[in-house]
């Protein structure tokens, strides 16, 4: 991987992208469906450096933001933060199994949700403790579980390791 992600995966990374839209918008689930764009960023940051992984975070950040009614620029602050720490994390965790792939989506997921509703207020915050430490972590669960799902799913579509 000398000159870095080749089409295949920053096709990959746009799937991912629609299909979060396409489940929370399109279909209607809201809530219940995974955040596939932190899994998206999380992602392309293992991959880039720290500028175009924040890049990729303030786009897709800006483009959820869109969709806000109230809390504008904290999703996009969010994603751009996270992208530039996932990139950062290259550099002291090497890894690239599931399982630590997995570990690290709960880890990103769920430092998402912290900064995120730390920054939205408190028309988005509701009771603290609760949303950090019952709600974030069954949210951070579900979409690494998702993310390693379409990982594998990817790499079987792909050939890659």
């Amino acid at each position: 991987m000398t000159g870095g992600p080749g089409w295949p995966f920053w096709a990959f990374i746009g799937l991912l992208a629609v299909a979060h839209f396409t489940l929370h918008l399109a279909i209607g689930l809201g809530p219940e469906a995974p955040d596939l764009l932190t899994v998206a960023v999380l992602l392309a940051a293992r991959s880039t450096t720290g500028a175009v992984a924040a890049a990729i975070g303030l786009v897709l950040g800006l483009l959820q933001d869109a969709l806000s009614l109230v809390a504008f620029g904290a999703e996009a602050v969010t994603l751009t933060v996270l992208g530039y720490l996932g990139a950062r994390s290259r550099e002291l965790f090497v890894g690239e199994s599931l399982v630590f792939v997995g570990l690290y989506l709960f880890v990103g997921k769920w430092l998402h949700d912290v900064i995120y509703y730390t920054l939205a207020g408190s028309e988005a915050r509701g009771d603290a403790v609760v949303r950090y430490l019952v709600v974030a972590p069954l949210s951070a669960l579900y979409a690494a579980v998702a993310g390693v799902l379409v990982l594998v799913l990817y790499r079987f579509a792909t050939g890659e390791r």
